[in-house]
């Protein structure tokens, strides 16, 4: 695995920067000012909104970013791996995650992830892409569904985390070790090594307990 530092984070309102602060670290972790290339493919009908990525684009402005690119989907395979390596930090917004996991396998960009060797954050959709197993709850449905993710970390997830689903969570964790992030938390994975930030409860063998924060 080539990855240096990987930003799992549960979820943010990116109006209210609820979660700025573990943005703030992971841009130091790329350098201060970091050049950013953003996936947005997370979104069922993909088309270059103009209020989402200027909300977006002026977010990581404010955090420091010296450079930010958007990896468009009908890019060709060279010039989004030209982009990725020349950038310092990639980030994979929300949305839906199979559409996310289809996409990013569709363009190989699965591959370029898998041997990036700076700083990745997924939020919300974006953070369960990364995993090889996601909890995904569908808004017109109470169940959660397992999906299979790209599988760059061995680890499931399950983002928006909030304890009205703990009795489920606790039923699946008898056959899978799931960590629940809730919104503007993170779960950190530096090299094998895992930490987190904020709130993050682990759900293993039909019990829930917190983890420790860094």
């Amino acid at each position: 695995m080539y990855m240096e530092k990987m930003y799992f984070l549960g979820g943010e309102n990116i109006v209210k920067r609820d979660a700025r602060e573990i943005n703030e670290i992971a841009f130091r972790d790329a350098g201060g000012a970091p050049r950013v290339v953003v996936v947005p493919w997370a979104r069922a009908s993909f088309d270059k909104a103009y209020k989402r990525r200027k909300r977006l684009f002026d977010y990581f402005r404010s955090l420091g970013a010296s450079t930010i690119d958007f990896a468009e989907y009908s890019d060709s395979f060279e010039a989004i791996a030209a982009k990725v390596a020349c950038s310092d930090l990639v980030y994979l917004p929300g949305g839906l995650t199979s559409v996310l996991v289809e996409r990013l396998k569709n363009k190989s960009v699965d591959s370029l992830l898998r041997r990036y060797d700076k700083v990745l954050v997924g939020r919300s959709a974006g953070a369960l892409a990364l995993c090889k197993k996601c909890l995904v709850t569908y808004r017109n449905k109470r169940a959660i569904k397992i999906i299979t993710g790209l599988g760059l970390v061995d680890l499931t997830i399950k983002v928006h985390y909030k304890p009205s689903k703990d009795s489920e969570l606790k039923r699946l964790s008898k056959e899978e070790t799931i960590y629940a992030i809730p919104e503007s938390s993170a779960l950190v994975c530096d090299n094998g090594a895992t930490s987190f930030i904020g709130d993050v409860y682990l759900f293993q063998n039909g019990k829930k307990t917190q983890c420790d924060c860094a």
